[in-house]
């Protein structure tokens, strides 16, 4: 298996226009024609994407928190990061001084490379296809989002809706805790009993998987 048949493997996606892929691996070192353009149309159709997603999952966010949100969801970092677990580096066509200069690993090489992609992907296969394959890409950073309308933290949020009600306060269990001591992840649980559904999160702290479980369980109760 070639290097673009293991990245195809790894987006989900084969392309009928193999070309298409390979020219949006090819960075402006290599010479012409280069992945300028497809990068450019895939900047603004990512862009569409993670604002319908946002304005679907957070229909009481105001439009400069969504605006925010999606700022942060499409930033370059976050890209390199999409990027990297697909290993886009190793398949990059590179110039011989950028290849020296380790472009493999530059991230806003990394980072224009998924957005050619996208926009590949968007030729190759229209809008539906092209959806379907960036919302998945993207769905642990979309889940990790947490949006308050309030200015408060989502726990306090939730312990005032369920002693309002009348409900037992949020109970927060650790479901799971693993990885190396840089690199933790912890899988909470929140419960507030009254019959209701739980809720869980994963972070890599304990109160990030926390306020993540707490805004679950409000979206839940549809607070």
């Amino acid at each position: 298996m070639n290097q673009q048949n293991k990245l195809e493997t790894s987006l989900g996606y084969y392309f009928r226009d193999r070309e298409l892929l390979t020219l949006a691996l090819t960075h402006k070192s290599f010479g012409q024609p280069n992945n300028e353009r497809l990068e450019f149309l895939g900047d603004s159709i990512l862009n569409f994407i993670i604002a319908d997603i946002l304005f679907q999952r957070f229909p009481k966010a105001s439009e400069g928190e969504l605006s925010r949100v999606r700022s942060a969801l499409v930033k370059g970092d976050t890209l390199c990061k999409v990027s990297q677990s697909f290993d886009i580096g190793a398949s990059l066509r590179l110039g011989s001084g950028e290849k020296r200069n380790g472009g493999q690993q530059r991230a806003s090489i990394l980072a224009d490379a998924l957005e050619a992609v996208i926009g590949a992907l968007y030729i190759d296969a229209g809008m539906d296809k092209c959806k379907s394959r960036v919302s998945d890409w993207f769905d642990a950073y979309v889940n990790a989002v947490v949006i308050d309308t309030t200015g408060k933290d989502p726990k306090t949020r939730l312990q005032e809706y369920t002693q309002e009600k009348k409900y037992p306060l949020p109970v927060y269990t650790v479901l799971e805790s693993c990885g190396e001591p840089h690199a933790r992840s912890f899988l909470v649980e929140c419960d507030i009993g009254a019959g209701y559904q739980k809720s869980a999160a994963r972070a890599s702290s304990k109160r990030a998987a926390e306020k993540l479980a707490a805004e679950k369980m409000m979206r839940l109760l549809d607070i």
